[in-house]
């Protein structure tokens, strides 16, 4: 292998690094992505919970250990007591620190999510611009008129082709005529039944027999009731 191409190999592998190493600095200045760090806060927020699941329970071991000891050893019971109240504070500690990250990690998903949405809704606007891009408003204007123009025909068409053919008549004067066919036959029909019926040339009676003789036994009775007063005076 000659010298020219060592330092050629040379340049070439010290180049390729130089550009590695670039790529990994402006990686690392350009910070983790939504998701990086997403994955990072859930992780502590399993670290925390499972110490504070801990916490917990040496609170209890204290507890249970002052109670044990109580008065017969008052020393042992007030240092069980005051390793609890640490463990306590330490367990609040937690739960603030978990509400933070909760709510650091609720922000993020909101960011990301919000930004894929605004990617989404860029690329469509995108596509509809190179869809409006080929399309003509002129053209447009001009191809709705031809349209209109199309349908105005077509109905012209169809009203030239559902005129009825031949004479026109009035329909009034054919109702007209109908009536009088109908008057013909109703006469013709009566004087085949032998005309209208005559009417009595009798009187009619005013009243039933039983009426009449409700009335004549009312005006006995009242003439009897007449008499009785009359005696009775």
């Amino acid at each position: 292998m000659s010298k020219f191409t060592k330092l050629f190999k040379g340049s070439s592998s010290s180049s390729s690094s130089s550009s590695s190493k670039s790529r990994h600095h402006h990686r690392s200045h350009a910070g983790p992505t939504p998701q990086e760090a997403i994955h990072k806060l859930r992780e502590t927020e399993e670290m925390l919970t499972k110490k504070q699941d801990f916490l917990e329970k040496r609170i209890e071991q204290e507890l249970m250990t002052a109670k044990k000891h109580g008065t017969k050893n008052k020393q042992a019971a007030l240092r069980a007591l005051k390793k609890k109240k640490r463990l306590e504070q330490q367990l609040v500690q937690i739960d603030g620190t978990l509400s933070t990250i909760e709510f650091q990690r609720e922000a993020l998903e909101n960011s990301h999510t919000n930004t894929e949405v605004l990617k989404n809704m860029g690329f469509a606007a995108r596509a509809l611009e190179k869809v409006h891009k080929d399309i003509n408003i002129d053209k447009i204007d001009d191809m709705m008129q031809d349209i209109t123009e199309q349908q105005d025909r077509a109905q012209e068409i169809s009203d030239a082709i559902s005129r009825p053919f031949g004479d026109v008549y009035d329909e009034d004067e054919l109702l007209a005529e109908l009536q009088e066919l109908q008057d013909q036959d109703m006469e013709e029909s009566m004087e085949s039944m032998g005309g209208l019926p005559s009417v009595p040339s009798s009187k009619l009676p005013s009243a039933r027999p039983s009426q009449h003789a409700s009335t004549r036994r009312r005006a006995e009775e009242d003439e009897d009731l007449s008499k009785l007063a009359s005696w009775a005076i």
